[in-house]
C-alpha cells in the first residue's frame, strides 16, 4: 500500500474530493467534510472510526488517536503497514459513510430563493 493506491481508494467513492491543506495534509472530502488525512511530506494518515473500532485500534503498535481529532474517535497511522490493506479499506470506507451521514447534503441545481419582500408600514401623519 502507498499513498497513490490511497488516493485512489478515497477519490473512487460516490462524491468524494480531494484538496491540499495545512501545507502537506492531502485532505479526502465528501460534502466539504473531511473523512481522511494523508500526510505527503510525513507519511501519515488519519482517519474517523466508530468509537469500539476506535479502542482496538489505539491498542495496535503504530496507531494513535489523532492529535487534535483523537476525542472524536480519529486515529493516526504512523506507518502504512499498521493494518492490512483490505482492513485499511473497510476502514476508510467506514469513515466515509459515517462523515457522509453527518454531512449536509447540497441541493440538486443552483436554486436561489426569492427575496423577501419588503413592505414598508405606512405611518399615519396628521
Amino acid at each position: 500500500m502507498n499513498t497513490d493506491a490511497i488516493r485512489e481508494f478515497c477519490l473512487a467513492l460516490p462524491q468524494a474530493t480531494e484538496k491540499l491543506q495545512w501545507g502537506d495534509a492531502l485532505c479526502f472530502k465528501v460534502h466539504g467534510k473531511i473523512f481522511a488525512v494523508l500526510g505527503l511530506d510525513n507519511l501519515r494518515l488519519s482517519f474517523k472510526c466508530a468509537p469500539g473500532t476506535f479502542a482496538e485500534l489505539i491498542e495496535r503498535e503504530g496507531i494513535h488517536p489523532s492529535p487534535y481529532l483523537g476525542r472524536y474517535q480519529w486515529v493516526k497511522l504512523d506507518r502504512f503497514d499498521a493494518v492490512r490493506w483490505d482492513e485499511l479499506r473497510e476502514l476508510m470506507r467506514q469513515s466515509y459513510e459515517m462523515v457522509a451521514a453527518k454531512a449536509p447534503k447540497k441541493k440538486a441545481g443552483n436554486k436561489r430563493k426569492a427575496p423577501k419582500s419588503r413592505t414598508r408600514k405606512k405611518s399615519k401623519r396628521n
